[in-house]
């Protein structure tokens, strides 16, 4: 996942935490509602709930799944 990639490769080069570095990402980016990232099983789900006959009703609509800030895929 991006996110793990980016705020590892920040932790080490500034010697903080993984911790912290996503503190800083998540400022840099106007802070996130739900706190984090979308988690790409999150995203499946919906995927998975659009595929089964419950969701037939739903033509044509949008779902945005990031959380507010930035789309996971």
């Amino acid at each position: 996942m991006y996110s793990v990639r980016l705020t590892d490769r920040i932790s080490k080069s500034t010697n903080i935490t993984v911790e912290e570095a996503t503190i800083i990402v998540m400022d840099a980016l106007a802070g996130i509602p739900m706190g984090r990232p979308a988690q790409s099983e999150e995203v499946a789900e919906l995927v998975d709930f659009l595929a089964f006959p419950r969701a037939d009703y739903l033509i044509g609509t949008e779902f945005v799944i990031d959380v507010g800030t930035i789309p996971d895929i």
